[in-house]
C-alpha cells in the first residue's frame, strides 16, 4: 500500500513518462504523422490529468515539500523550484488552449501556441525531476 509520502515518487514517475511522451509526439509531428502525433499528444494529456490530480491530493494531505539543503544550494533550488511553479501554471493555461485549437482544425493557431507550449510544457517536465531528485534524493529533510 502506497503512503503519502510515497506519492512523491508516483509523481516524478507521471513526469518521466510525460516528458518521454512528449518527445515522442514531437518526433512523430517532425516526420509528418499526425495520427501518432495526435494519439502520443492525448496519452500526454491524460498523463498530464493523472500528475494534476495526485499533485493536488498529495498537496492537500502532505502539506508543502519539504527542502534539507544548506548553504548556496538553498536559493539556487528555491529559484528553480519558483520558475517551475511559475511555468507549471502557464502551462496548464497553454496546454487546453492548444488542444482546443487542434481539436477544432484551426491547426496554424494550433501550431503558434504549440511553439510555446511544447518547450514550456517540457521544462516543467524537466524542471519538475531535477527539484525531485534535490528534494528527495539529493537534500531530503533530515527527520
Amino acid at each position: 500500500m502506497l503512503t503519502i509520502h510515497d506519492l512523491t515518487h508516483v509523481l516524478a514517475v507521471l513526469n518521466a513518462a510525460t516528458l518521454v511522451v512528449l518527445v515522442y509526439a514531437y518526433s512523430r509531428i517532425r516526420a509528418g504523422d499526425r495520427d501518432g502525433h495526435r494519439r502520443a499528444m492525448m496519452v500526454a494529456i491524460a498523463i498530464g490529468a493523472a500528475f494534476l490530480a495526485v499533485y493536488l491530493y498529495y498537496h492537500a494531505f502532505a502539506g508543502l515539500a519539504k527542502f534539507g539543503g544548506v548553504g548556496v544550494i538553498r536559493p539556487i533550488y528555491f529559484t528553480l523550484l519558483a520558475v517551475h511553479v511559475v511555468m507549471a501554471a502557464i502551462v496548464a493555461v497553454l496546454v487546453p488552449i492548444t488542444l482546443w485549437n487542434a481539436l477544432k482544425g484551426r491547426f496554424a493557431v494550433h501550431r503558434r501556441f504549440a511553439r510555446v507550449t511544447y518547450p514550456s510544457w517540457v521544462f516543467v517536465a524537466v524542471s519538475g525531476l531535477v527539484v525531485y531528485v534535490m528534494a528527495v534524493h539529493l537534500y531530503p529533510l533530515a527527520s
